[in-house]
């Protein structure tokens, strides 16, 4: 006799999103602790923020958000479009903190500066993501990470609890490559 065992709906919702293909980031934010209004409020800052970046001609920003708490990052060569683009981030409505890190440097600058490229950022973040997502006692959904070319990590996002907090912010710390790490998450049960 053959036993079979029934999932919980959401399990199989997640199975039926990755066997179609599609992006596991759909469902986690499904299953965050926030309301669906919350994250509709948050995804329309990032397309205000984003029409302003397509606006201005420029990529050199990069956001994460959490709660209408709006994080920024980023390295300008040009500081008339810098300043630009801080202005107008600035007066996007609906953004309750604006985590402001995007930075002006010179091109000479940049060039002597002991900077991380793209993909090294790319790849420290991925790897503070893997750790987070390897502490069995955080809940990664409700966190956003990103880094910059300074190798600094930042972490936003809302923990259950100082236990947890404590928990991921070990995580990015101990990540190889992190010099630095901002914290930006709120503990709320």
């Amino acid at each position: 006799m053959r036993h079979t065992a029934l999932l919980p709906a959401g399990a199989l919702v997640l199975a039926a999103f990755v066997l179609a293909g599609c992006p596991v980031t759909l469902v986690e934010r499904a299953v965050e602790a926030r309301s669906a209004e919350d994250i509709v409020t948050d995804n329309k800052i990032v397309i205000a923020v984003n029409r302003i970046m397509a606006d201005l001609g420029t990529v050199k920003a990069s956001t994460e958000i959490y709660e209408q708490r709006l994080l920024v990052t980023g390295l300008f060569d040009d500081k008339a479009l810098y300043d630009q683009f801080r202005q107008q981030v600035g007066e996007v409505e609906g953004v309750k903190a604006l985590y402001w890190h995007a930075t002006y440097m010179s091109e000479a600058d940049q060039a002597s500066a002991n900077l991380l490229g793209w993909d090294d950022v790319v790849i420290l973040d991925n790897k503070v993501g893997v750790n987070l997502i390897a502490e069995k006692d955080v809940a990664d959904v409700n966190f956003r990470v990103t880094a910059d070319s300074f190798g600094t990590v930042y972490l936003l996002g809302r923990a259950r609890s100082q236990h947890e907090l404590d928990l991921a912010l070990a995580a990015a710390r101990g990540t190889e490559g992190a010099k630095k790490v901002v914290n930006y998450v709120e503990v709320r049960p």
